[in-house]
């Protein structure tokens, strides 16, 4: 299982919010380039990212910050946040992002995820938030009606790489990741699916790993407040 650090930008700045809300984010680095690269000095196979300011306006918002983190990095890195259409992910696929993360328009507009995934194969991730199971977009601030699980068997067949499903109460909480849930979510479906959402603990990462059938998670908060020693994590995922 791969564990993926986490790097959110808002404003230019590395931060995690709680549970979602723009006003409750905490700063944990002004210079997210550095943040990218002791990550990857510690051993992490990729680097998480999302464009917070992006998620909510629609358009990447944090693109300078992005630049800066892929130039100072080896690792491959995965996007997610205001990628909405072809041009811009064709634009952050040719500037050597290794993955965008669809995730509103997975509910708008999902046959752009279908030419996407086409155009760009294992270059394209599809990312579910979700609250009470139901989808949620925008940023987190509109919920859907449509099941996780149902959206994500939709693209089964469309040839993503990957499944980021976050479960938006757990997300910066501190209080475990929805396991029961991802793991549901890993077995319906064939794609690899990716935890996300409270992964605060060494015992969280080992109960992920252990399920046999999630391939990631991601974890922010826990890492930077030190609830994770990273090095430590690494190991055990590799040697499990």
């Amino acid at each position: 299982m791969i564990l993926y650090p986490a790097i959110d930008l808002k404003d230019g700045q590395c931060v995690r919010l709680l549970r979602g809300e723009m006003d409750a984010a905490t700063v944990f680095n002004d210079d997210p380039a550095a943040q990218a690269r002791a990550f990857q000095d510690a051993g992490c196979e990729w680097v998480h990212l999302v464009d917070l300011n992006g998620a909510f306006a629609g358009e990447p918002i944090n693109g300078a910050a992005v630049e800066a983190i892929l130039a100072a990095i080896d690792v491959p890195a995965q996007l997610g946040g205001g990628i909405r259409d072809m041009d811009t992910i064709e634009g952050w696929l040719s500037k050597g992002l290794s993955r965008v993360i669809l995730g509103t328009v997975a509910v708008e507009n999902p046959d752009l995820v279908r030419e996407a995934a086409k155009a760009f194969p294992g270059q394209v991730a599809v990312g579910l938030d979700a609250r009470n199971g139901r989808v949620a977009t925008r940023g987190w601030a509109e919920e859907t009606d449509m099941m996780v699980t149902d959206l994500a068997r939709a693209f089964e067949d469309a040839g993503i790489a990957a499944i980021i499903y976050t479960d938006i109460d757990r997300d910066g909480a501190m209080g475990g990741p929805n396991i029961a849930a991802t793991e549901a979510l890993a077995r319906a479906v064939d794609v690899p699916v990716i935890a996300s959402g409270g992964v605060s603990s060494m015992g969280d990462l080992i109960r992920l790993r252990d399920t046999g059938v999630i391939a990631g998670a991601i974890s922010g908060r826990a890492l930077y407040d030190g609830a994770i020693d990273l090095a430590a994590a690494l190991a055990a995922l590799k040697t499990g």
